[in-house]
């Protein structure tokens, strides 16, 4: 098939694909994605929910009423472009753990992802339509899972593609290349997604990988790359649009790296002020997603700064409402912590369940979340 970035910009020359400046001036328009002044403002409410909420998620996990997270501050383009093309229903969202403007767009309840946070697991369920797989806590392996589902749908002929993100560190772990060899021997309708956010908790990019960029890395195992300024929605859209197009019409799995930052923590048990260089993070701000978009739009005049206070006010008090539900409904039965590991409960885990039932009867003030 005819591509206009695929095999256009080349990795090996540190080729990158940027549709918008730093200040929202379109850059090329005639490679600009075909979206409407509608679809653009509801990609740009996503991305400011998703920033509100990271805020809010913060302060309360401070107050000990949620146990951990991990922000998607900075990366709110990458996310929202990634996961806005997919088909709802039919394409996959196989997820790792920083990723929450990416399941607000692919349609998971910001309360079921608070109720993850608060260490529920029913916060993991995805209501029905939903493709996507609950968080994935360990690095790289939901490479390999995309591959799986890619496999299934390749094999029942369903045309759904699956679309799987990772970091920079994910991306020197073993199955991640291990992933994405299978999946191109196999020409499986999968989509990598590497969301290069320059820090792996506190390993700096430069020393996980020797590498020109992230891109070059899927070319050793025949797989088409692409680097592209995961701070430019627009940018990140048009790709990944391209690139399911490519995997669903049967030519296999592309590697997209989102060239980003991370600006806030890597979790909200971090600290980055202790590693991260103070002049890369302030240089990193004047690049942040969410200003760029929003200048786009102002310049087109269908957005100002009285639209902009009306919608935080709005999405603050949805997030407020979102936070409430799922503190009231955190707790859970202890059986089911047992009960979902397996079709049937092993004898091993009925005998863990009756053993931590005992435990929690005697000191019932050490219970957590459940009942």
């Amino acid at each position: 098939m005819k591509t206009k970035f695929l095999n256009v910009f080349d990795p090996l020359k540190n080729q990158r694909v940027e549709l918008m400046d730093k200040n929202g001036k379109v850059l090329n328009e005639k490679l600009m994605p075909k979206l409407s002044d509608k679809q653009v403002i509801e990609a740009y409410k996503l991305m400011n929910l998703s920033r509100r909420q990271d805020e809010f998620q913060n302060k309360v996990q401070r107050q000990g009423r949620l146990l951990s997270f991990l922000s998607s501050t900075g990366q709110e383009a990458s996310e929202v472009g990634y996961a806005y093309p997919l088909i709802k229903g039919k394409d996959w969202f196989v997820p790792g753990y920083r990723n929450n403007a990416a399941w607000l767009t692919v349609g998971m309840p910001m309360r079921n992802i608070m109720l993850y946070w608060m260490g529920n697991e029913y916060g993991s369920k995805s209501p029905e339509g939903v493709n996507s797989l609950p968080p994935n806590i360990i690095i790289g392996s939901q490479y390999s899972h995309a591959t799986g589902i890619a496999f299934a749908e390749k094999f029942k002929k369903t045309g759904g593609v699956a679309l799987t993100t990772t970091g920079d560190g994910g991306m020197s772990e073993g199955e991640t290349y291990e992933a994405m060899n299978f999946a191109k021997l196999h020409e499986l309708p999968v989509i990598f997604v590497c969301e290069n956010n320059k820090w792996a908790i506190s390993t700096p990019y430069a020393k996980s990988t020797k590498a020109i960029n992230i891109a070059v890395k899927g070319i050793g195992v025949g797989v088409p790359s692409i680097k592209v300024d995961g701070n430019d929605f627009f940018a990140v859209y048009a790709v990944v649009e391209e690139a399911l197009d490519y995997a669903r019409n049967g030519n296999g799995p592309v590697l997209i790296e989102c060239d980003t930052y991370r600006l806030g923590a890597h979790s909200s048990s971090d600290n980055p002020k202790i590693y991260r260089p103070e002049d890369e993070f302030q240089d990193a701000l004047t690049k942040d997603p969410l200003i760029r978009i929003k200048n786009y739009l102002i310049n087109k005049g269908v957005w100002d700064d009285k639209k902009q206070e009306k919608l935080d006010k709005e999405q603050d008090e949805f997030i407020s409402n979102e936070f409430d539900y799922a503190e009231k409904n955190k707790n859970y039965p202890l059986e089911d912590v047992f009960n979902f590991i397996y079709a049937e409960k092993t004898p091993e885990l009925e005998e863990q369940y009756k053993e931590a039932k005992e435990f929690f009867e005697k000191y019932p003030e050490a219970k957590g979340g459940h009942h």
